[in-house]
């Protein structure tokens, strides 16, 4: 599962990148950003509580 959210989180970036240069997405490039950090901070906490 947590590969599945970076995964995700990667392919989220990378399409704020590409928005954020074309200028073609406006404000939606940016919630996509926010989704990806988002994705990526749950990804880091869910691995942290689940040490053996």
């Amino acid at each position: 599962m947590r590969s599945i959210l970076y995964i995700i989180a990667v392919i989220l970036i990378i399409g704020w990148a590409i928005g954020t240069f074309a200028y073609a997405a406006g404000g939606l490039i940016h919630i996509l950003l926010v989704i990806a950090v988002i994705a990526l901070l749950l990804g880091l906490f869910r691995r942290d509580t689940n040490v053996i």
